[in-house]
């Protein structure tokens, strides 16, 4: 069940993912930002995508999926959720549900708040999980669609995964994430760490993914939203962690 993720830039600040299963040279894409970027990707590796796993309906995730699609006849899967947003969609899943590609098998896990029906694709297996735009390095989605408890269950799972795992998110925004949470959580010793590698990583153009789950879950604030200083520091002791976590999310759109 080994894997190999090819992890490159598209459009704008987007990341593009392809997971080629070994055993079955099997390839997907994560979400299709870029149908140009996905095809270099494709190229450099020598790979054929086979398959499209979409996350959620945005247009910097969908965008490439009639061009793939056309070309490779690749199987494309989304969630049930969305399907009323997204064209194409050979096979529709929810949080419960598994995908497989070759011998690996995701999980799929529901993650609403950026969207209504965001979806993540989780590789336990290989420790490899696919968040888009669910959860950042340092940050969560703006909550465009949902409401902030859902939101917060919805990440206090991804936090019961394991801490060797590696997460794959939609976009390089780990930088500007690190600022706002140093504003809000600035005594906290794991953050101020990852922030100086964050900028270390940036200034030799470097990725900031995949980044470790266990690191993130000590230093990032929305993973955080139940530790009573992040309470203290919103004026909030005692209200139920999905206030906090509704007032970091407030604090971070205004920041």
């Amino acid at each position: 069940m080994s894997v190999i993720v090819e992890v490159f830039g598209a459009r704008s600040d987007n990341f593009g993912y392809l997971v080629h299963d070994v055993a079955t040279g099997r390839t997907a894409a994560i979400d299709a930002p870029e149908t140009a970027a996905i095809k270099a990707a494709l190229t450099r590796r020598g790979w054929t995508l086979t398959d499209i796993f979409i996350t959620h309906h945005h247009i910097d995730h969908v965008e490439a999926i009639p061009e793939l699609k056309a070309e490779y006849r690749a199987r494309v899967v989304g969630p049930r959720g969305e399907a009323d947003k997204i064209n194409d969609l050979d096979e529709l899943v929810t949080g419960g549900d598994q995908v497989k590609l070759g011998e690996t098998v995701f999980d799929v896990y529901d993650a609403p708040g950026h969207t209504l029906g965001h979806i993540v694709f989780h590789d336990a297996a290989n420790k490899h999980l696919f968040t888009a735009d669910a959860l950042f390095s340092l940050g969560v989605g703006r909550m465009f669609e949902g409401t902030p408890g859902p939101m917060w269950e919805g990440v206090k799972f991804l936090r019961t995964l394991p801490d060797d795992t590696l997460v794959y998110c939609g976009h390089e925004y780990t930088e500007s994430n690190a600022k706002f949470a140093l504003s809000v959580d600035p005594d906290n010793a794991a953050l101020q760490k990852r922030a100086a590698e964050v900028t270390e990583l940036r200034a030799a153009g470097k990725p900031t993914i995949p980044f470790n789950l266990g690191g993130d879950k000590k230093a990032n604030p929305f993973l955080r939203a139940d530790a009573p200083e992040l309470a203290k520091f919103y004026g909030l002791e005692g209200a139920d962690s999905a206030e906090v976590f509704a007032a970091i999310r407030k604090g971070k759109d205004n920041f």
